[in-house]
């Protein structure tokens, strides 16, 4: 059995993540659920003795089906946020997700039949220019994708109420 790097003490909730920006024909790959009234970035929770990187390439097997390649590390993110619904209702969480560009296909074919703790995802290609438009998370994301990086970004949010 797999331990992810990060635990739940009272309600204060920590998780190390590794996540990635998959972009396909001015698109960009979210995820959803049958739970949550949102949209967030493919990824998850590194495991213990895991690099991020080879965490990243499992996450986005498991819910997309397809085996990408990493492109570069793009963002370091701390967010911190509390939750007033889904799945983490009443926690104040501390994430530190690392965000990994993958390179594209050509294709955004998928075989995605991913299942989160017995919950069914699903993936959304969502256009760049609408991202705004959507409950979608991180929120940086749209403006992100339309400017150029130089280098790794470090982003810092906090949503706490």
């Amino acid at each position: 059995m797999e331990h992810n790097c990060g635990f739940t003490e009272g309600n204060r909730w920590f998780r190390y993540r590794a996540a990635a920006i998959i972009v396909e024909d001015d698109c960009v790959l979210f995820a959803g659920n049958e739970l949550d009234d949102y949209l967030y970035s493919v990824g998850g929770g590194v495991h213990m003795g895991e690099t991020s990187e080879d965490a990243v390439k499992r996450e986005v097997f498991e819910e997309t089906g397809i085996e990408y390649e990493v492109d570069r590390l793009a963002i370091i993110h701390e967010n911190f946020f509390d939750e007033s619904t889904g799945s983490l209702k009443g926690m104040d969480c501390h994430e530190i997700a690392l965000y990994y560009l993958m390179k594209p296909r050509g294709t955004k074919e998928l075989k995605s039949d991913s299942y989160t703790q017995g919950i069914r995802e699903h993936m959304h290609w969502i256009p760049i220019k609408d991202l705004d438009k959507y409950k979608a998370f991180p929120v940086f994301m749209k403006d992100y994708l339309q400017r150029e990086h130089p280098g790794v970004e470090h982003i810092i949010t906090d949503e706490r109420k």
